[in-house]
């Protein structure tokens, strides 16, 4: 009488081939690892093959392929995105820059320019400086309706990173249009000091950045008068003199 032999606990028959089956899958997702590693690292199939920058007004096609430095050819897992970035961030008239991988086989570079925001005397000419302080550009004259940024503290290459030039833009795109139209030139010796110089010999002391449409209402009130200063630092408790 043959006796059979007793199922394995849980009710299932013991299984002999269960290690062959856990190596051959073993082995089938190391070789799918390999390939998928070899197609991207060490194949021609996955590697740069066009780079798509487009030019801008201020900064032509071939100047940001070149501060780019990517190679074609180069696998396109290795492009670091974030320092090709920086490298482009690196041309005077680009605010910021990105990059990412277009698969299979290109990288796309979208470029935001710098916006020149006032103009600073300097030498018989003027520089172009956007809200960072950065020199975006030079010029021979002053841009129609570019307001100056008198008195800068130092050299026009010094603004970099100044907080009163970035105050005093940002007053300049806060104040009413009708308004902005007749400045002559804007004044920031600190970021909670802007005065603004009218047509007219008229003068603002805006203040900071804060409670912009509050200050942009009494000005407006206010300026239909004839005073030549008007302090609207403080919305609560104006002031107008001359």
């Amino acid at each position: 009488m043959t006796r059979q032999r007793p199922p394995a606990a849980g009710g299932r028959p013991d299984r002999k081939g269960d290690p062959w089956k856990t190596a051959f899958f073993g082995v089938m997702a190391a070789a799918i690892v390999a390939g998928v590693a070899w197609a991207l690292l060490g194949s021609g199939l996955l590697v740069v093959r066009s780079v798509h920058a487009a030019g801008t007004p201020l900064v032509p096609r071939a100047k940001i392929l070149q501060a780019a430095g990517i190679r074609i050819g180069t696998p396109l897992i290795r492009i670091d995105t974030a320092e090709v970035a920086r490298r482009v961030e690196q041309i005077a008239q680009v605010q910021s820059a990105h990059v990412t991988r277009d698969w299979p086989n290109k990288v796309v570079i979208t470029v935001l320019d710098r916006t020149p925001a006032v103009a600073v005397p300097q030498g018989g000419r003027y520089a172009l400086v956007d809200k960072f302080g950065v020199i975006v550009r030079w010029a021979a004259r002053q841009p129609k309706r570019m307001p100056l940024l008198a008195d800068p503290a130092g050299q026009a290459s010094g603004l970099r990173g100044s907080a009163g030039v970035r105050a005093a833009v940002t007053v300049l795109q806060d104040i009413p249009a009708g308004l902005r139209r007749r400045i002559q030139a804007v004044q920031a010796p600190a970021a909670n000091a802007v005065v603004l110089e009218l047509r007219g010999g008229i003068r603002i002391l805006w203040g900071g950045t804060d409670r912009s449409a509050a200050k942009a209402a009494e000005l407006t009130a206010l300026i239909r008068g004839h005073a030549t200063y008007y302090d609207v630092s403080d919305p609560g408790t104006v002031a107008t003199g001359g």
